[in-house]
């Protein structure tokens, strides 16, 4: 399968880093996939600039099509705007808006609703890591947070140890590799494309260590956190990316 790059620039983004997406669709990468998602405020403003070269992402959606919520947007809303995906149960979505597993399958629900290709988040903290729990901390998160009816074409998961987001730490390669392994065969086991579904890995990914992550057994892609926000540093990763 092709590798999947996305980018993720949480709050981070004005007009002015638009020109980032531009040029980044300038130098396109073929061996692998990509895919950006900035901001709400500017989805249709990069989908603009990005002319059908870089396809655009969102990083949330509200479980319902429409009503009195808000602040909040609907993966309709998203889809209005030109956006293809969105990630739903980032870590902190979790941490920071006390979203539960119960309301991260909400919303993949209304992804695929919408139409939208769904990457839905796992990932252990550092404590529960520290107490041996990691694996069973994501079994419940996978068994939870993602539907039935997950395929290869809605959903992409990625793995994200809450610890080594944004902190410029990451896993072995063992520990990512044996992470990996584990969500695979939660994956085979439950869904009938669970063999060929994106695991992406996140967290710190960044040039220096692409090579390393990106070669990893069923290591599908990466989503890329602050390496995202330019040109550079994205088109970098991505050319670390597996041929397929």
């Amino acid at each position: 399968m092709r590798q999947l790059i996305a980018g993720n620039w949480k709050m981070h983004g004005l007009s002015a880093q638009l020109a980032e997406i531009e040029a980044i669709g300038a130098a396109r990468p073929t061996n692998c996939d990509i895919l950006i998602c900035p901001p709400a405020t500017l989805i249709a403003r990069a989908v603009e600039r990005a002319k059908g070269l870089v396809p655009i992402g969102a990083q949330d959606c509200h479980a319902e099509a429409s009503g009195a919520f808000t602040g909040d947007v609907s993966a309709e809303m998203l889809v209005d705007a030109g956006a293809v995906a969105v990630i739903v149960g980032h870590s902190e979505r979790r941490q920071f808006h006390a979203e539960s597993d119960a309301a991260v399958a909400q919303k993949a629900r209304a992804a695929w609703r919408a139409g939208l290709l769904t990457i839905v988040c796992v990932g252990e903290t550092q404590a529960e890591r520290d107490d041996g729990r990691m694996l069973e901390v994501v079994a419940r998160q996978i068994a939870a947070s993602l539907p039935d009816g997950a395929t290869v074409q809605n959903t992409t998961i990625a793995y994200e140890p809450v610890w080594a987001i944004g902190t410029g730490r990451t896993p072995t390669a063992a520990q990512i590799a044996e992470m990996h392994g584990h969500i695979r065969k939660l994956l085979i086991d439950r869904f009938a494309t669970g063999r060929t579904m994106r695991i992406l890995y996140g967290g710190s990914v960044k040039p220096s260590n692409a090579n390393e992550i990106l070669g990893i057994a069923d290591v599908d892609g990466a989503l890329v956190g602050g390496a995202s926000l330019k040109a550079a540093d994205f088109l970098a990763i991505a050319a670390a990316a597996a041929p397929p």
